[in-house]
């Protein structure tokens, strides 16, 4: 799912923009961090720094900041390969959004983006395609009011960075960014800007996962106590392709980090389940990782001596599993698995003291609706727990079972009315924190890394997320 879009960033541009990709993985949060913010340079980790160091808020907290509303929202998207062109279609469905510049390196993407926009009867878009870094003018434009991000891993954060320095509202897909130096300067950057920066997690909208969501919100699992979410999807034939991804960037990943790539999938809905940043904190990971055997033995039966893979070393672990704590004891497990045969599952379960929901098949068990020790049909309970959004747009266009168009449709809705979003840039890093926490914890033997508090205490306090009121 997600899959991200195929061109792989300069290395000069992240380098500049986050000074710690050259010390190492960034493994540490910081105290500087904030100083630096304004301009996105963060700085190298301290050898020893806690991970739980929290930098003195400069900004204000941008938990539950509404948007300015307006009549018209202006998108800009960066990224035109498989995932951002695959978006396209579903802003340029609602009426009240236009999407006004395009962006790729790749000339020949942009221009398809740009047809796409005309054909829908829409002006003729912007594109920027003079190199890896024009993302920065398509920002700088004064007729954008959100940007969307669609690159290459390593590119999200300076991009998040541009656009929120421009004055942007800025949504990323997954995972923000891959280092924590990183997590806490888009933390600052949105506090200082006053923009918010959004994981564009469309597995929050699925139907099941905002089924699941409400029925949680009333009691119906009890007190909860334990939920797991996962990224199990066999990638091996799309990372050894030499045309889907634009080049090795995905695959090469598995070079440089042992722990999970890519959490945000099974996590993001677990932490809505259990109101983590907004009643419960996750505050720790320890992660295991198995050996990295599935990409090597896929080389060995399927690509060519001479192959360019054939230099690559891999270290990251063909399945890990990790276990996140909560401030109120929950427990959370996490899956990431793309380099073995496995049918697709985000494993997706939640149980409290009154039942248990899985899915992958879906279904549930509940005290007292079922007896016998017998799994439930699921489906029973769609009529009174649907979200209202999947009751307003029971077939909703676009991939991945129509929550891509779920996802952009709310989002685009609070823009318009003028409401605070579903899920916000503490979200964004506290779902992202395991890629580089899991990778700490496999190297230490699986011993605990602190998750940092991104909301500095505001988690505290309830307030709303995705299980909202339907405007009027």
């Amino acid at each position: 799912m997600n899959e991200q879009t195929p061109h792989t960033p300069s290395r000069r541009k992240v380098l500049r923009t986050t000074a710690a990709a050259g010390t190492g993985l960034g493994i540490g949060a910081l105290g500087s961090v904030n100083a630096e913010a304004a301009t996105g340079t963060a700085p190298a980790t301290p050898p020893g720094t806690a991970a739980t160091t929290v930098p003195k808020r400069v900004g204000a907290t941008m938990a539950g900041v509404p948007f300015t509303g307006r009549s018209t929202v202006r998108v800009g998207l960066i990224g035109l390969g498989n995932r951002g062109n695959g978006m396209i279609g579903l802003y340029l469905a609602l009426p009240w959004v236009r999407v006004v510049a395009v962006c790729d390196p790749v000339r020949e993407k942009a221009e398809r983006a740009a047809a796409q926009v005309v054909a829908a009867g829409q002006p003729a878009p912007a594109v920027y395609t003079k190199g890896e870094e024009d993302y920065e003018n398509l920002c700088a434009r004064t007729d954008v009011d959100f940007v969307h991000v669609a690159t290459p891993w390593d590119s999200h954060y300076p991009i998040a960075r541009a656009a929120m320095l421009a004055g942007k509202h800025v949504g990323v897909e997954c995972p923000v960014a891959m280092r924590l130096e990183e997590l806490w300067s888009l933390v600052d950057l949105s506090e200082q800007t006053r923009r918010h920066c959004m994981q564009l997690e469309n597995c929050c909208y699925g139907r099941n996962e905002m089924r699941v969501l409400r029925m949680a919100h009333a009691g119906k699992f009890g007190t909860l106590l334990h939920g797991a979410g996962a990224y199990n999807h066999d990638l091996r034939g799309l990372m050894f392709s030499p045309t889907y991804y634009e080049g090795p960037w995905r695959r090469l990943w598995h070079t440089k980090l042992r722990g999970d790539l890519y959490p945000n999938h099974g996590f993001g809905p677990v932490a809505n389940y259990m109101d983590i940043n907004r009643g419960d904190r996750a505050v720790s990971i320890s992660s295991f990782g198995t050996p990295a055997l599935g990409l090597a033995e896929y080389r060995e039966e399927h690509m060519p001596a001479g192959d360019p893979s054939w230099k690559e070393t891999y270290i990251g672990s063909d399945r890990t599993i990790s276990l996140v704590q909560t401030a109120k004891g929950r427990v959370i497990r996490l899956e990431h698995d793309v380099s073995t045969p496995h049918p697709y599952s985000r494993i997706n379960s939640l149980g409290g003291t009154r039942g248990v929901f899985e899915d992958y098949p879906a279904r549930i068990y509940l005290e007292p609706d079922h007896k016998d020790d017998q799994w439930a049909d699921f489906s029973a309970y769609a009529g009174e727990f649907d979200h209202w959004l999947w009751k307003e747009h029971a077939n909703p266009p676009g991939g991945h079972g129509g929550m891509d168009y779920i996802m952009v449709y709310r989002l685009m809705q609070c823009m318009r009315l003028g409401l605070p979003p579903d899920f916000d840039v503490y979200d964004a890093a506290t779902w992202t924190a395991p890629v580089p926490l899991s990778h700490a914890s496999i190297k230490a033997k699986g011993a605990p890394q602190e998750i940092p508090d991104f909301t500095r205490g505001e988690w505290r306090k309830a307030r709303s997320g995705v299980d909202s009121v339907k405007p009027a």
